[in-house]
This record gives structure tokens, sequence and C-alpha cells, in this order.
């Protein structure tokens, strides 16, 4: 009767962990789904985040809260405009792709420190958590909010300042937008072909 027992144990814990196992794969194939639609995911994490912005505003409080999510944003949006490889750290690592220097290097594109995928399930995650956290009075905590205003604008500022002195500096643009972007050649072959 006692090896029954045992032999039970482990079954319920293997049936739990399945279980978790079986979620967790959910929950991946709905993000890989989600991947390539950028601006339908973009669209769902700013509806995030003014649902909570119109939490804070109705109740009026938790501005704590909504500085420490500000100032994660704001580290999420600073990794997401640096290079992977930083070049102000300039230790003669030869191990991945870097940005050109000189005008006549061919074109590699922009790696970022952040990628976009994960910049926005960041931002995402980090609402919502931000948006359970409103539902507890303990973290309710009274705080005169234009102190906080004030201190978050000028963190802002400071620190898009450095980021812009960086990219002048090592002259980077971290958008895609005017850099070359190369054409098939065997479209336009069968273009010219078709009219003649």
């Amino acid at each position: 009767m006692m090896q029954d027992e045992d032999l039970g144990g482990p079954a319920r814990k293997n049936v739990f962990f399945q279980g978790a196992t079986r979620l967790s794969q959910m929950y991946q194939s709905y993000l890989d789904l989600w991947t390539p639609h950028v601006v339908s995911r973009w669209l769902f994490g700013v509806a995030l985040l003014v649902i909570f912005l119109l939490r804070i505003f109705i109740s009026q409080g938790w501005y704590i809260i909504i500085y420490g999510l500000g100032i994660y944003h704001l580290n999420l949006f600073i990794a997401f405009l640096t290079p992977r490889s930083d070049p102000a750290m300039d230790f003669d690592d030869a191990d991945g792709p870097e940005l050109p220097t000189r005008s006549n290097e061919e074109f590699r594109p922009f790696i970022r420190r952040l990628p976009e995928f994960k910049f926005w399930y960041s931002f995402s995650k980090s609402t919502v958590i931000a948006l359970v956290c409103t539902m507890f009075d303990c973290l309710n905590i009274p705080v005169f909010w234009p102190i906080l205003v004030m201190y978050f604008i000028t963190l802002f500022c400071i620190t898009m300042k450095r980021q812009i002195k960086h990219m002048i500096k090592y002259r980077y643009l971290p958008f895609t937008h005017g850099k070359p972007r190369y054409q098939n050649h065997d479209d336009t072959s069968r273009l010219t072909s078709a009219n003649h």
C-alpha cells in the first residue's frame, strides 16, 4: 500500500509540470504569432498604457507606481536606441559586427542592444504589472506628484541629451530611414522582358 502512495506523488508532480509546460508552450505560440505584426503589437502596448493612465487619472493615486514605470520605460527606450557593441567601449574585441567609422566602409545594419520585440514585450509586461499594482491600496503612497513630474522631465532631458551626444559622436542613426536598400535584380529583369 505504501508503494502505491509513493508512485502517486511523482505522477501528480508530473501532471502539474506537463500542464505548466503546455501553458508555457501556448503562451509562446501566441507570442510567435504576434511577432511579425509590429503595428498591432505597439497599438496593443499603447492601449495598455492608456488604460493604466486612465486608471491613475480617475483614481488620483499611485503616483509612485507611474513614476517607477516611467523610469523603467525610459531605460528600455535608451537600450533600444543604443547599439549592441558600444563604440565608447573600445576594447578591440572583434567578436561581432561593429558600426562603420568612415564613409567608405561597407554598410552594416544597426544592431540594437534591446531588439524591438523584446522592447515591446518588456514595455507591455511592465505596464500590466503596474496596472495590477494599482489594485493594492498599500502601494498607494501619498506623494506630491508635481515633484515627481519635474524629476522625470529632468531625468528624461539629461538622459536623452547624453544619448543624442553619443549618437553624434559615433555617427550612428538607430533607425532604418535613409539607409541603403537593395532591390532584387531578378524581379526587374522579368518586368523588362515582359514589356518587349
